[in-house]
C-alpha cells in the first residue's frame, strides 16, 4: 500500500514538473521567434496567409505528430510571439481539429482481418473526422469572407484582458522567465546587445555577421522550445494515462453513456484530464467494435473530446500573457462550440456518412489504408505545394 502512494506520488511529482516544461515551452518559443525580427514574421504571414494553406498545414503537421494539442500549442507561441495574426492562424487550428483524428483511424485497422468489428469500429473512427470536415466545410468559407471567429475570439479576449484574466495568471509566466532568459543567454554566446548598438555605422561584413549569428541563435532557441514541447506533451498524457485511463475503461461500460449529455460531459472531461482528444476518442474505438458502443453513443462522446481538447491552447495561451495568443486560443474553442451547436442536432448525417464509408471499407480493405495515406499525407502536401 505504501508503495502505491508513493509511486502515485511520484506520478504527480512528475505531472507537474511536465507541465511547468509544457508552459516553459510556449514562452522560450515567443521569445526565441521574436529574435528572427520583423523579415522572418513578414514572410511567415505571407507563406500562411491564404487560408487553404493554413488548413492543410494544420492537417499535415497533426498528421506527423499525432497531436492536435502540439498543433495549437505552436500555433498559440506563434501568435502570442507576434509572428502569426489571429485571422491567418484559425485555419491552422481547423487543420489541426481534422489532422487528429488520424489517430483514431489508425487504432481501428487492428479490427480489419475481422470484417463486422472493422465495420464497427471504423465507423466509430471516422465519425470524429466526418464531423470536422464538415465543420470546416461550413465555417471556413464563412470565416474568409467575414472573420468572424477572429472578431469574436478578439473581443472576448479584450473582455478577458479588461477584467484582469491576463495578469490574474501572471504567475505562469514569471516562475518560467528566469530560465527562459537563461536559455537565451546561453545560447547567444555573443552578446547581442553589443551587436545591435544603436547608431553604429555597420560595414557589410559587420551586418551579415551580426545577422547570422543572430538568426543561429534564434534558430537554437525554437529547436530547443519544440523539443521541450514534444517531450512535455508526449509524457504528460502518458503519465495522465497512467493515472486515470485504466479506472476509466471500467467506468464505460457501466456508468459513461447512458445518456448523451453524459457522454459528451464525460468526453469532455476526459480529454482536459489526459491532454489528447487522439487518446479520449481511440479508447472507445475497440468498444465499438466489439459491438458494446452504438454510433449514436460514440459521436456525442467525440464532441466533448474535440471541445476538451481546447484546454491545451487556452494554458498555453496564458502562458504567452498575449492577448493575441489568448483570442487564437478562444478562437478555437468557439470554433469548436459553433460545430457542436449545429451539428449535434443534425448528428444523423455525420453518423449516416460514417456508416456508409465503413461499408465501402469493409468491400476492400485497401480503402482505409488509402484513406488515411492520401487524405492526412498527399493531399494536404500536394495542395500546399500548388498554392503556394
Amino acid at each position: 500500500m505504501t508503495d502505491h502512494k508513493t509511486s502515485y506520488a511520484i506520478r504527480v511529482i512528475l505531472l507537474f514538473s511536465l507541465l511547468y516544461l509544457f508552459l516553459l515551452s510556449i514562452g522560450l518559443l515567443g521569445s526565441s521567434l521574436k529574435m528572427f525580427g520583423k523579415g522572418f514574421a513578414e514572410a511567415l504571414i505571407a507563406t500562411t496567409s491564404h487560408p487553404i494553406i493554413g488548413l492543410f498545414i494544420g492537417i499535415l503537421v497533426t498528421s506527423i505528430v499525432q497531436s492536435s494539442s502540439m498543433t495549437t500549442s505552436l500555433v498559440v507561441g506563434l501568435v502570442g510571439g507576434g509572428m502569426l495574426t489571429v485571422e491567418n492562424a484559425i485555419p491552422m487550428i481547423m487543420g489541426a481539429n481534422i489532422g487528429t483524428t488520424i489517430t483514431n483511424a489508425m487504432v481501428s485497422l487492428v479490427h480489419i482481418g475481422r470484417t463486422a468489428e472493422f465495420r464497427r469500429a471504423f465507423a466509430a473512427a471516422t465519425v470524429h473526422d466526418i464531423f470536422n470536415i464538415m465543420a470546416v466545410m461550413l465555417f471556413l468559407p464563412l470565416q474568409i469572407m467575414t472573420n468572424f471567429l477572429g472578431h469574436s475570439s478578439e473581443y472576448l479576449a479584450d473582455l478577458f484582458s479588461q477584467i484582469g484574466g491576463l495578469k490574474l495568471f501572471n504567475p505562469l509566466k514569471a516562475a518560467t522567465k528566469p530560465i527562459i532568459n537563461s536559455i537565451l543567454e546561453y545560447v547567444d554566446q555573443s552578446d547581442l546587445s553589443n551587436i545591435l548598438v544603436v547608431g553604429k555605422i555597420w560595414t557589410p561584413a559587420e551586418k551579415y555577421f551580426a545577422s547570422t549569428q543572430i538568426h543561429i541563435a534564434a534558430i537554437a532557441c525554437t529547436l530547443i522550445a519544440i523539443v521541450f514541447l514534444f517531450l512535455s506533451l508526449t509524457y504528460m498524457v502518458k503519465v495522465l494515462k497512467s493515472v486515470f485511463i485504466g479506472r476509466l475503461t471500467r467506468l464505460f461500460q457501466r456508468y459513461i453513456f447512458k445518456t448523451m449529455i453524459r457522454s459528451f460531459v464525460v468526453g469532455l472531461l476526459i480529454t482536459v484530464l489526459v491532454q489528447s482528444s487522439s487518446i479520449t476518442t481511440s479508447l472507445i474505438v475497440p468498444l465499438a467494435g466489439s459491438g458494446v458502443l452504438s454510433l449514436m453513443q460514440v459521436f456525442p462522446y467525440t464532441l466533448g473530446a474535440n471541445l476538451g481538447t481546447t484546454a491545451t491552447a487556452m494554458l498555453a495561451s496564458l502562458a504567452t500573457g498575449s492577448q493575441a495568443g489568448v483570442a487564437i486560443a478562444l478562437a478555437h474553442m468557439l470554433f469548436n462550440i459553433f460545430g457542436i451547436a449545429i451539428f449535434f442536432p443534425m448528428r444523423k448525417i455525420p453518423i449516416m456518412l460514417a456508416q456508409k464509408l465503413a461499408d465501402q471499407a469493409t468491400k476492400s480493405k485497401m480503402i482505409p489504408i488509402v484513406y488515411i495515406g492520401v487524405f492526412f499525407f498527399i493531399v494536404p502536401l500536394l495542395l500546399i505545394s500548388i498554392w503556394r
